[in-house]
């Protein structure tokens, strides 16, 4: 038998003696009549032997991925191909065609067959809560490569031989995207079961699959859903997590109080955020948030929602709240009149607005810290010139990119040249033509060569790689300062910021020259 390589190339020739049944009785024979007169020396039939040769090559040993990178099957094969994985996704539990394995070259993709596939399996798992369970097959040794946890459940010293194994706390739909990471070496995550799916990963310890969920819930983290996460984060003890979510809830703490992802956490996770010294909100937001939570915690432990029950739910947490540092106006028109305080409470907190002696209180009274904005100024000298710059509806815009996530909290901008004045300004901030936020405001202009801040609403995230583009579109005095000798890249902290010219730009902003000199953000 000659082997040959796939170019066409000997690589080893096998030659092989074979000994029919019927000739190895004739020989028997003719060897029992030798036996008689030759003695027992000669009794023995010559073995079945073989002979390899090995052929010189210089080649490497390959492996099938190495021999058969991965490709789109042939056309005849491509059919049957997809009906496989689509039968595993849906569970069909079809027996594959004779020699299915010829439709895979890898090893890889064989074994991906096997995934959520009856062929073979020698173990079921019944995944999920009491009416929404799901069964499905597993391979004890695949399992176990692929899950130290799964190892010590079917060869551990204390191995049950199990048939079926209950596993009524995890969703079906996160226990199958473990799978498919055990089976077929790929991550596929959804937004509405990469939390169960970390679950998971974590109590079967599969690391990897643990770090793409993380990096997954980073890269989706708002401000919409930070409350839930810092939650799960701790819950989890992933530090990296947590520290993502304060970043977002300091710098968005409106956005996230408000959102309804706020009355989905625990008790210990309000209290944290109740503590927080550097949450970026205003306190009469926090006490709305508080209420708002409490409303939703009656629900859960199926009490009415009175004014008593929520100040019960709420607990020693209500004095974090750090009312006596509201606006007179917030205290009088909302938490003075919410009902949540006592009379006592109530008096108190006035005499603490009004009396020169001021009473003691259960409230903390020290205003929070927040956070401190941060100036990037891009160019190195202003100038102002009789004929520049003028405002006539058109719009000033500029691009740039940071290298680490910020939150664009405004702009910072010139004003006029010619004496005090006031502008009205349209502040917007756009990724990829798509509108992240924008705001309509007046500023008051000095006469000196200052910038002046323009705030959005909320903060904006940014993201870092990525180029936004900055515009205003200013009405007011028509001559105004303007900045010249603009750099392209500019270091404020730890955060480098790049800019670029816009399209978007119409009024003759650009890096070397023109208005929105400053970047206001948080990091």
């Amino acid at each position: 038998i000659l082997m040959v390589d796939e170019k066409g190339k000997n690589m080893k020739c096998l030659t092989f003696f074979l000994m029919l049944p019927e000739t190895v009785k004739n020989r028997s024979k003719k060897s029992s009549k030798k036996g008689n007169s030759s003695g027992s020396s000669n009794s023995k039939l010559p073995p079945v032997c073989y002979e390899i040769i090995t052929l010189k090559t210089k080649k490497k040993k390959k492996m099938a991925a190495d021999i058969f990178p991965r490709k789109k099957p042939a056309n005849t094969n491509t059919t049957a191909v997809q009906q496989y994985h689509q039968q595993n996704l849906n569970n069909n539990n079809t027996i594959p065609a004779p020699n299915w394995q010829g439709l895979y070259p890898t090893i890889r993709e064989r074994n991906a067959v096997m995934f959520n596939n009856d062929l073979m399996a020698d173990v079921h798992f019944v995944v999920g809560p009491p009416g929404g369970t799901q069964r499905l097959p597993g391979h004890k040794y695949v399992l176990a490569v692929g899950s130290s946890v799964f190892h010590a459940m079917f060869y551990g010293e204390l191995a049950e031989d199990k048939d079926e194994i209950r596993i009524p706390d995890v969703e079906p739909a996160a226990f199958l995207a473990m799978l498919k990471y055990i089976y077929c070496d790929e991550i596929d995550l959804a937004a509405d079961t990469v939390l169960a799916t970390l679950y998971a990963a974590k109590k079967y310890i599969v690391p990897h699959l643990a770090r793409a969920c993380v990096n997954f819930l980073e890269t989706s983290l708002s401000a919409k859903n930070a409350c839930v996460l810092l939650s799960q984060s701790c819950l989890f003890e992933e530090p990296d997590l947590t520290q993502r979510c304060w970043e977002v809830i300091d710098a968005q703490a409106e956005l996230a109080l408000k959102s309804e992802g706020f009355c989905d956490i625990d008790f210990q996770t309000l209290e944290s955020i109740l503590r927080r010294e550097t949450l970026n909100a205003k306190e009469i937001v926090v006490f709305e948030a508080a209420l708002n939570w409490a409303e939703v915690e009656c629900q859960r432990q199926e009490l009415t929602a009175t004014i008593e029950n929520k100040r019960k739910v709420l607990g020693k947490a209500l004095y974090l709240i750090r009312i006596p540092t509201m606006a007179l106006d917030d205290f009088a028109n909302g938490a003075a009149q919410s009902g949540i305080l006592t009379l006592n409470e109530t008096n108190d907190i006035f005499l603490w607005y009004t009396a020169a002696k001021k009473p003691e209180l259960q409230f903390v009274s020290k205003p929070r810290k927040g956070l401190v904005p941060q100036r990037c100024h891009r160019f190195q000298s202003c100038a102002y010139r009789s004929n520049q710059w003028r405002y006539r509806g058109r719009c000033d815009s500029i691009q740039f990119a940071v290298d680490k996530r910020v939150f664009i909290a405004g702009f910072g901008l010139y004003g006029s040249s010619c004496g005090s004045a006031e502008y009205s300004a349209k502040i917007e901030l756009k990724r990829q033509g798509v509108i992240l936020g924008q705001n309509l405001s007046k500023y008051f202009s000095d006469g000196s060569s200052n910038t002046f801040p323009v705030w959005f609403e909320y903060p904006v995230q940014i993201e870092p790689d990525t180029f936004y583009t900055a515009s205003v579109i200013l009405d007011g005095n028509e001559l105004s300062y303007f900045g010249q000798e603009g750099m392209t890249e500019v270091q404020c902290g730890k955060v480098t910021v790049q800019f670029q010219c816009s399209s978007d730009s119409t009024n003759g902003t650009g890096v070397q020259g023109g208005q929105i000199p400053e970047l206001i953000f948080y990091a």
